[in-house]
């Protein structure tokens, strides 16, 4: 299996450099990244996925009040922030890569109503990693994943953050 490094070494970072490079990993939440450098950023964590294995470790540690804050932050898939231009430059290039900005009315207004049954159902936004995937199979994910309980969707959404930070952490 071959083994992906940063360009630039997290280990040889200091704290203001390591907090600009990471502190958009996960949605709008900084303390991931926070917690990371305290946690000890070496060598090891060089290699994309063990500081991506080390990020969800700090997730998965997470009280449940920052989990959750964890998945509200973010958004609806082709939701209102994507409309008027309110989303965070990754999850723009994200969507815009599963063609979810190429929607026709009909598949927008399917989203608006996936969306808004998922949040009255499990009160928060539906996640997936949208990276290799279209706007098609997203719209199927959202009809399977409506059948869930909350503690299913709950333990889904975050996995499915990791993913999304797995991602962004490759695309360095």
């Amino acid at each position: 299996m071959a083994v992906h490094k940063f360009r630039a070494p997290p280990s040889k970072m200091n704290y203001v450099q390591f907090l600009e490079k990471f502190e958009g990993i996960y949605e709008h939440s900084p303390w991931v990244a926070e917690r990371a450098w305290a946690a000890g950023i070496t060598d090891e964590h060089d290699e994309i996925d063990a500081l991506a294995d080390l990020m969800a470790r700090i997730v998965a540690e997470a009280d449940e009040t920052e989990k959750r804050r964890l998945i509200d932050a973010h958004p609806d898939l082709a939701g209102k922030a994507a409309v008027t231009g309110e989303l965070t430059v990754a999850s723009t290039s994200e969507q815009a890569g599963a063609g979810l900005d190429k929607c026709s009315p009909e598949e927008f207004a399917a989203f608006q109503k996936y969306n808004a049954a998922y949040r009255k159902k499990f009160g928060f936004p539906f996640i997936k990693a949208v990276k290799n995937s279209n706007r098609y199979e997203i719209l199927k994910g959202f009809e399977e994943r409506l059948e869930n309980s909350a503690e299913e969707e709950f333990e889904t959404a975050l996995a499915e953050i990791d993913k999304i930070a797995r991602f962004r952490l490759a695309e360095m």
